[in-house]
């Protein structure tokens, strides 16, 4: 603020300055040929008095403007320098606060025009940025803590009864914890890929998909284990749908991801039913099955990270309890959605996602 002051003073300063010598030098030299073209060549008492007169009025007429001018800008200036520098240390002082991991703290728009708002608002969005990672990465790290308990308790446990001679590394017991670690190995690929979505970093590489033929290497790639356990895998895909811009192998990551939460979820001799249809912007799938169903209290969580409607049954059969959120997730960014609907227990779910069509 101290230099801005000086740097406002020196300008008024210089002006003065050259208002001065350009009135001494070219003001009374025009006002002598003005005289001279009045008759008076030869400067007599009075024609002397007026020419003093003149430069007195004029010097004086000057200081005073200059000394008001300097006045008027110092003090202009004194404020504008006074909300320029507090909007200054405002921003410091809330980096400084969020630097020691308070993402609380926030900046006052400032009265002082457009870019000063941008600066303002722009921090502020950064503020709440770092806050929602922030608080993204404690709830990732708690579930993430949560969801390892389990297998690696039963990890250290085999491991303990084999050093004491309790358990023996016959082949159920080794292909018992190798699941154990692919469970762990799915759990962190999947905390990974929830981190990236609701970070808002999930790379696409976008390029015409024909939904169609995506369910179809959907269905393909999944016929083996559904007929393993009993369960009819159909589909019902309208004719001639129109294509979407979308990353083929994300959207095959999202079928993968129903697909296995519905055979979860459907016992033996149930259906799975994949349909897909045009509404002109849009192309809407849905994958409806006949398994468990989802009582109404549970539907509005079951897009939450890690929740399960059934914890215990739910970890025995592997899921990680975040299938659908990344599902969703992807969806989403895409510029689509992602909604679960069940009428009950026992009366199977229904997973819909649309995607605008190109």
């Amino acid at each position: 603020m101290t230099r801005l002051l000086i740097a406002q003073g020196l300008v008024v300063l210089v002006g003065l300055a050259t208002i001065l010598v350009v009135t001494e030098i070219v003001g009374l030299a025009l006002f002598r040929e003005h005289m001279v073209a009045a008759g008076h060549e030869n400067p007599d008492v009075e024609a002397i008095h007026v020419e003093e007169a003149f430069r007195s009025a004029i010097t004086f007429a000057l200081v005073v403007a200059l000394a008001a001018a300097l006045v008027v800008a110092l003090a202009a200036s004194y404020y504008l320098t006074r909300r320029v520098a507090r909007l200054v240390r405002g921003v410091a002082e809330a980096a400084s606060t969020i630097a020691a991991g308070d993402y609380e703290a926030r900046v006052q728009t400032p009265a002082l025009g457009p870019e000063f708002k941008v600066l303002a608002d722009s921090f502020n969005q950064m503020a709440g940025r770092l806050a929602d990672t922030e608080t993204t990465r404690q709830q990732m790290l708690g579930d993430l803590a949560h969801e390892m308990r389990t297998p690696i308790a039963t990890l250290d446990a085999y491991l303990e009864g084999t050093e004491d001679g309790v358990t023996q590394l016959d082949p159920p017991t080794v292909g018992m914890l190798r699941g154990q670690t692919q469970r762990l190995a799915r759990l962190a690929e999947d905390i990974s890929t929830v981190s990236r979505i609701e970070e808002h970093h999930l790379a696409l590489v976008h390029e015409p998909v024909h939904i169609g033929r995506l369910i179809e290497q959907a269905i393909t790639a999944h016929e083996a284990v559904y007929a393993a356990k009993g369960v009819r895998l159909a589909k019902k895909v309208e004719e001639d749908l129109p294509t979407v811009g979308a990353d083929p192998d994300r959207l095959g990551q999202v079928m993968t991801n129903l697909l296995d939460n519905a055979l979860r979820h459907t016992p033996e001799g149930g259906a799975v039913t994949i349909s897909a249809q045009s509404t002109g912007e849009r192309v809407v799938v849905t994958l409806a099955d006949t398994g468990e169903g989802i009582p109404a209290d549970a539907l509005e969580h079951v897009l939450e990270r890690f929740y399960r409607v059934d914890t215990a049954r739910d970890r025995q059969r592997g899921g990680s309890g975040v299938g659908l959120t990344i599902a969703r997730g992807i969806v989403k960014a895409h510029g689509g959605d992602l909604s679960v609907t069940s009428p009950g227990p026992g009366r199977g779910t229904t997973v819909a996602w649309w995607l605008p069509a190109l």
